[in-house]
């Protein structure tokens, strides 16, 4: 529920400010060469010509065994006012490098192909460099958001010397409520995450208990996966940090330590737009 700039451009200004964030998962602890993700990103509410619009800029680092993926993105929302929220259509455009150093070890039998003998497995070092694009819609009030986003519209095609496998197409759905309890220090905020790739999908459910507008702790089922316990606070006016905990429920979870993420945002307002005011003059009366 931090992270919704990477999945659908369309959030980018719905802030009505400037965000800063930085966020790392180490998922699966105990594996060799267990997936491993570094995001840093910022998005801005802007009005270039008095057109209300939000961009944004992200940087990815994605690890998964010899598999090493960079991505930079871009990111354009263009913003209008409907009811008594806003609505943000965004696209995101960027590149994405995808880079293979693999070890390989051979087990000596007559059964078992070096990877040279097969034209579809790389054998040495390969990188390769693709354009990606994505788009979304995001809408949000005081009270609720919902967001519906696709990312790999083009389905970029990774030209490696030995085949060129190509990134699916994801699709994303994403909905969350504040609910203002008896007691107005406390407010409730469920929220519903679905990701698909068109074969397999995954529902994330997510329900958080948040104080003061300062402190928030809650839980998350991620379907076939884990049970996510989460806590955050803002140290100081705009800051705050997130930490959250996987339980694998998955038969992977005898074989791990579990996965730990971590997040650090800042946000602040500024007026990057000049407006001319008028003062009345109290020697004129």
């Amino acid at each position: 529920m931090f992270n919704k700039l990477s999945y659908n451009p369309g959030f980018a200004g719905s802030s009505g400010g400037i965000c800063a964030t930085g966020m790392n998962r180490q998922q699966w602890v105990g594996f060799k060469g267990a997936p491993s993700t570094t995001i840093f990103q910022g998005e801005a509410f802007v009005k270039p010509f008095g057109i209300s619009s939000g961009v944004g800029l992200s940087f990815t680092s994605d690890k998964l065994g010899f598999e090493k993926d960079l991505s930079i993105t871009g990111t354009y929302a263009y913003r209008l006012e409907i009811g008594k929220g806003s609505l943000g259509i965004g696209l995101s455009f960027g590149l994405l490098n995808k880079a293979l150093d693999p070890s390989w070890e051979i087990p000596t039998s007559d059964y078992h192909t070096p990877p040279g003998g097969d034209p579809l497995i790389p054998e040495n070092k390969e990188s390769a460099l693709a354009f990606d694009l994505g788009a979304g819609l995001f809408y949000q009030s005081d009270e609720f958001y919902v967001g519906v986003s696709s990312t790999h519209l083009n389905q970029p095609v990774i030209k490696y010397t030995k085949g060129e496998p190509f990134v699916a197409r994801h699709y994303y759905v994403v909905a969350g409520y504040n609910l203002r309890l008896p007691n107005p220090a406390f407010e409730l905020l469920p929220s519903l995450f679905l990701q698909s790739d068109g074969r397999a999908t995954q529902l994330t459910m997510n329900v958080n208990l948040l104080y003061n507008k300062k402190v928030w702790g809650g839980v998350s089922y991620r379907t076939g996966d884990a049970v996510i316990g989460m806590i955050g606070l803002q140290i100081i006016n705009g800051l705050r940090i997130g930490y959250s905990y996987d339980f694998q429920t998955s038969s992977i979870h005898s074989y791990t330590g579990g996965t730990h993420e971590v997040m650090i945002k800042y946000c602040f307002n500024v007026s990057l737009q000049h407006e001319p005011k008028n003062y009345k003059s109290i020697r004129f009366l």
